[in-house]
């Protein structure tokens, strides 16, 4: 199994950064994605940011030039740097992870408990 742990959350006001990061322990053979996913008040989870393992990245439109994200293959530990944060942006940002338990086994998704992040003057 995989157990994620997250920090880096808070409160930040308009325009600040914040940086999250998720580590993944555990018993698994290998990890092929890792990233976040956040739910504001009254809205759907959608997606923030991933990476996969060849170090290839995707993000929400919404934060595009704004947001990076990287990851320490060595450490399974990924990290989501939110720069120029809204108020909009205010949520429970969740780790995701899609990894094998064993390698002959299908790809699990796996998710943390969430961190709120607050951007509010």
């Amino acid at each position: 199994q995989v157990h994620l742990v997250e920090s880096g959350g808070g409160l930040v006001q308009p325009g600040g950064s914040l940086r999250l990061s998720c580590a993944a322990s555990g018993s698994f053979a290998s990890i092929y994605k890792m990233g976040w996913y956040r739910q504001g008040p009254g809205k759907q989870r959608e997606l923030v940011a991933t990476i996969i393992e060849s170090g290839y990245q995707d993000f929400a439109d919404s934060v595009k030039g704004r947001f990076t994200i990287s990851r320490e293959n060595g450490k399974d530990t990924v990290y989501l740097k939110m720069n120029g944060l809204k108020p909009k942006q205010t949520a429970v940002y969740y780790c995701n992870v899609q990894a094998r338990i064993n390698w002959w086994s299908s790809i699990t998704d796996y998710s943390g408990q969430g961190g709120r992040v607050t951007v509010s003057s």
